[in-house]
């Protein structure tokens, strides 16, 4: 797994060998704590939440993770990095503009299908900005630098109107966010499942639309 763009945590730092059993847990936490994280957000999460879910005490977390913001920062880093590899294992061979375009689209959309903690977490950061500090894009940079790429491959070739990134960010790009993390928030006739074959073949249909209009001359 890809673990570019982040600052080695605390607990790297440690020349601490563990056991099999070790890694078990630490995967556990890291589980546990990704779901919580998600559902009440970084300020409200508590370490005793986790190790309850997990099973263990509030002291076992401590071994693994000196804190609270190291735990979050391990899940935050490990989302944007999993992120930049499963795109750069879709756009790998892609060389037309607009096909790089919607497969970078596609691959963050999928990514966020698999994992919609991810969602819900990112979700979380664009509203409260406390876990990240003065560096809000210190594990997102890989995602944002991935399709500034492309929008700028695609302009330099003459294939794209002149288009800002950062705007498909805001429009096309964070859709996926919302139909991943916010299907249940619409009252109960609206809901939907976002990994239905059929609703999630409308939904991406809609975005390839969507961004070939934005980059269209």
């Amino acid at each position: 797994m890809a673990t570019t763009n982040r600052r080695p945590t605390r607990r790297e730092t440690r020349e601490v060998a563990r056991q099999p059993r070790g890694d078990v847990t630490r995967q556990a936490i890291l589980r546990a704590a990704e779901r919580i994280f998600a559902d009440v957000g970084y300020a409200t999460a508590r370490l005793e939440d986790v190790a309850v879910e997990v099973g263990i005490r509030r002291p076992s977390i401590v071994y693994y993770f000196p804190g609270k913001q190291e735990l979050y920062d391990e899940i935050e880093a490990d989302i944007f990095a999993s992120m930049h590899e499963f795109v750069q294992d879709r756009l790998a061979g892609v060389t037309d503009p607009m096909q790089r375009l919607l497969a970078l689209l596609d691959a963050w959309l999928d990514f966020l299908i698999l994992r919609p903690t991810a969602a819900r977490i990112i979700q979380r950061l664009i509203a409260d900005h406390g876990p990240r500090g003065d560096n809000p894009i210190e594990f997102s940079d890989s995602a944002l630098r991935d399709l500034e790429a492309v929008i700028a491959a695609g302009m330099e070739k003459g294939d794209f109107a002149p288009v800002s990134a950062m705007h498909i960010l805001q429009t096309i790009s964070a859709g996926a966010l919302m139909y991943v993390g916010n299907p249940a928030q619409l009252g109960t006739k609206r809901e939907y499942d976002p990994a239905d074959p059929e609703e999630l073949a409308r939904f991406r249909a809609l975005q390839h639309k969507l961004a070939r209009a934005a980059v269209a001359f």
